[in-house]
Order: structure tokens, then C-alpha cells, then sequence
């Protein structure tokens, strides 16, 4: 019988995949050796391939365009990528060599953008898409950057009052869009999202306060669903509900031209994964142009705003195996040498899953086990992976330790952690590699940071 960790995954899984390959009983991550980074630079390490990020963005272009064409769509496809999941200056200007545009959602992101026009990496013709609630900072903010010449930033109303700021404040006019209220998965808490506008009362409210209003021109509709474009019945019956408010609107409203269809594409989280991207692309559009159609209105413009989708894919999380604990008969705990809570805070607050698979010892045999942080929280372990609710790992041995990698970990997860700042136990947050490749295809690598050290923690406690 074959019990070594490489039958498993190979038994199991088309293995290889896109970005994954073992080579010598050690692992690659989009072409990159894994266990060379570990020696040079140690762990924990998150890394981040910014490679990836560029082609996400062109994948995405690519389907949508296609779509376009064979389903005869007289629009265009427009990308934006939503920089809250991550803000970091190498992922967005990364995903800004791709012709694409930004989303915002709250007042410093406005200063974010105006720190990327400084650099010259982005321009007064790219769209800004604004969405969120809305402070007075945030609303202030938006107004700044359309009176310095960005005429194709659009506020997105959140609610109601929100116009009020804009017509007090406002000099000349402005493109702005509406966000629809959508009905939220029959499994959440509330019935209707917190955020936009009842699909009820959009017509009204364009009537009494946009349609003769010489400081607005509606441009675009928004929907947002928080579960992502999905092949499921509640994401079409969304999806079709939004398309009957922008063609209610665009009899009334000659102006408007977009529809932005938020939500995500879904990121692989398993080596299961078997999303199909082009059939999705291609039956949205295909939604779209259908009812357009039949009711003899012309499509609109299409925006996405993908912000895992963009990222998630090109980050991994590495540790080392530090110790191994048996605590009863059939429990084993692989100890290891950073936080889950902490450094992965989705795998905590959301029970979120990632990709997770060992850098050497695929030769092995493989054991079930439980991965255990450092943190002396009860929450702070994993023991599922999205296939199965157990994970497998190699046997640990005296010759080398056992190094393992959360993978597609880009998105979200310092943002919610907090980058650097302090941790639960005064865990460290671990260094941060950034991995680029240069014009001939060779791998370059920079330390963005360095792992914290106790002197920078205790000072912000104020030791």
C-alpha cells in the first residue's frame, strides 16, 4: 500500500496544477523553489509573487472579452481593482501596470490615490469608483480629488443623504452612481443588505433628486453580492433584479452607462477547485445583453471590482514545524513557530480554508494532525482543509525539520490582522518577501520587512 504524503495528493488531486509542482520531494510554488527561500531567509515568512497579480488581472480581461465578442455585446469590459484587500503599495501598483482602474472605500484611500497621481502611477482619465458609507472626511475627499481634474471619479450613493453633502459642497458637476440594496443569501442574519438602496425606491429618488439636477450626471448602477458570481440561483435572481433596475433607469435616463457587477470571482482555496470562469463571464453577459435586448435598450459598459480575485493567489504563508504533541490516543499536534489567529485571521474569525501543503518531505508518509500556533488562544489551530475535515501531513523526522505553506493567503489577511502594530501574546508578525521576475524571467526577491522585533512592540505599548 502506498502511504507516502506524494501518493496522497496525487491519488487525490490532478497533481500538478497551475502554480504548484514537487520537484526532488520539495515543493514549487508558481515555478518558484520554496525551500531555497526558507533557507535564506528562514520562517515565518509570508510571501508575496507579484507576478501572479498581473496575470489574475489579464486572465479576467481575457474572459470578459471573449464573452463580449461571441455574445455580439455592443460595451466594453472595464477592470477595477478594489484596493481594500490589500493596500500595500507593491500589490496596487503591481495590478496598475494592467490598464485598470480603483476602487475606494473610505476617506484614506482618496489619499492613497493622490499619493499614486505624485508617482505618476495614476492619471486623471482612470475611473475611481467610490464606494462605502461615507463620512464628511470621506465625502470632503472625493470632492478634492474631482476638483483637481479627476472627472471620472464617481461617488457611489450609498444612501439617500449622501447627495446632500455633494449638492452643498460641489463645484460644477460630477458623475455619480447608485448602490442597490441587494437581498442578501437566504442563510445570513438579515434579509437585505446595510449598504445602498432599496431597489424600491431608486426610480423615485432619481426623479426628486438627480434627473434635473445640473450637479449630477448618473452614470452607473451598482450591485454588490458578498458571496461573489456564483452558479447558484440566488446569484442569478440578483443579478436579473439588478438588470431590470438599470433598464427601468436607462428609459428615464440617457446618462446612465455602466453597470459595475460587484462581487468577486471565487479564488481556489483547495486543489479541488473546479470553477469555470469562462462559462460564468459568458452567461453574465450574456444575462445582461438578453434582457437588454428584449426590452430595446442598449447594454451598458460592463466594471467589475476584484479584489481576492487580483491577489489572494499570489500570496503564501510559510512556518516551520517546531515540535510534535501527542495529547491523547488519537490526537497529534504539529506545533508551529507563528499564530494562525494572527498572521491568517480569516482561518479564525471566518473559518475560512486555504490551500495547505508541505515544502519538503513529500517522500514521507503522512499522518493526520493538527496544526497548533503559538498563541496560547484554544481558537488558534487548523484541522480542515475544504475537501475533507481532517488535514495530512508528512511524518516528522531527526534529519530536517518539517516546513509547511497556507497558499493563496494575498488578500485580506493583513488588512484584517493589521500589519506590524501588536499581536495577541506579543507574537511577531513574520517577515514579508516580495518575489518579481525580470525582463529574461529570472526570479528577483526584496525583504519589504523584516520580521518585528521586541524594541518596535514594546514602544508602541509605551515601554
Amino acid at each position: 500500500m502506498k502511504n507516502r504524503y506524494i501518493d496522497l495528493i496525487e491519488q487525490t488531486f490532478y497533481f500538478p496544477q497551475e502554480g504548484f509542482d514537487v520537484k526532488d520531494g520539495q515543493l514549487d510554488f508558481n515555478g518558484v523553489p520554496l525551500m531555497d527561500l526558507v533557507r535564506e531567509y528562514g520562517t515565518p515568512l509570508r510571501i508575496s509573487y507579484l507576478p501572479k497579480i498581473s496575470s489574475q488581472i489579464q486572465k479576467a480581461k481575457r474572459i470578459f472579452n471573449e464573452a463580449i465578442k461571441e455574445n455580439n455585446y455592443d460595451g466594453q469590459y472595464f477592470y477595477s481593482y478594489c484596493t481594500k484587500a490589500s493596500h500595500f503599495s507593491f500589490v496596487v501598483e503591481e495590478a496598475l501596470k494592467n490598464d485598470i482602474h480603483l476602487e475606494t472605500s473610505s476617506a484614506f484611500d482618496i489619499n492613497l490615490v493622490e499619493n499614486l497621481v505624485a508617482k505618476g502611477k495614476v492619471n486623471t482619465s482612470q475611473f475611481i469608483i467610490c464606494n462605502g458609507f461615507k463620512t464628511d472626511q470621506y465625502k470632503a475627499n472625493i470632492l478634492r480629488l474631482h476638483k483637481n481634474g479627476f472627472n471620472n471619479i464617481i461617488p457611489v450613493l450609498d444612501n439617500k443623504p449622501e447627495i446632500n453633502y455633494y449638492q452643498q459642497h460641489l463645484d460644477g458637476q460630477m458623475k455619480i452612481g447608485i448602490r442597490i440594496a441587494a437581498d442578501e443569501e437566504p442563510k445570513y442574519e438579515f434579509y437585505t443588505s446595510r449598504l445602498g438602496i432599496r431597489y424600491s425606491d431608486i426610480i423615485d429618488f432619481y426623479k426628486q433628486n438627480i434627473e434635473n439636477n445640473p450637479k449630477f450626471e448618473l452614470k452607473m448602477l451598482h450591485f454588490f453580492i458578498n458571496t461573489g458570481i456564483k452558479d447558484t440561483t440566488y446569484y442569478w435572481s440578483e443579478l436579473n433584479k439588478a438588470i431590470k433596475v438599470y433598464i427601468a433607469l436607462k428609459k428615464i435616463c440617457p446618462s446612465l452607462e455602466y453597470i459595475n457587477i460587484g462581487g468577486g470571482l471565487p479564488i481556489r482555496h483547495g486543489l479541488h477547485s473546479d470553477y469555470d470562469y469562462e462559462y460564468m463571464l459568458r452567461e453574465v453577459v450574456k444575462a445582461i445583453k438578453t434582457q437588454c435586448d428584449s426590452s430595446e435598450v442598449p447594454v451598458p459598459h460592463i466594471f467589475t471590482e476584484f479584489g481576492s480575485f487580483t491577489v489572494g493567489e499570489s500570496g503564501a504563508t510559510i512556518f516551520s514545524v517546531l515540535n510534535e504533541k501527542r495529547q491523547n490516543d488519537i490526537e497529534d499536534w504539529y506545533m508551529i513557530d507563528g499564530s494562525l489567529m494572527t498572521t491568517l485571521p480569516d482561518i479564525w474569525g471566518m473559518s475560512q480554508r486555504f490551500i495547505l501543503l508541505p515544502l519538503n518531505k513529500w517522500e514521507q508518509d503522512y499522518q493526520k494532525v493538527n496544526i497548533g500556533g503559538l498563541s496560547c488562544d484554544i481558537g488558534d489551530y487548523y484541522n480542515s482543509e475544504t475537501h475533507q475535515h481532517q488535514v495530512f501531513l508528512p511524518e516528522l523526522d531527526e534529519k530536517e525539520p518539517l516546513y509547511i505553506g497556507f497558499f493563496h493567503t494575498g488578500a485580506y489577511q493583513e488588512s484584517i490582522s493589521g500589519y506590524g502594530g501588536t499581536k495577541h501574546c506579543l507574537i511577531p508578525a513574520p517577515k514579508v518577501l516580495l518575489i518579481n521576475r525580470d525582463e529574461h524571467g529570472n526570479l528577483t526577491k526584496e525583504v519589504f520587512s523584516q520580521e518585528q522585533n521586541p524594541e518596535a512592540m514594546l514602544k508602541i505599548l509605551g515601554y
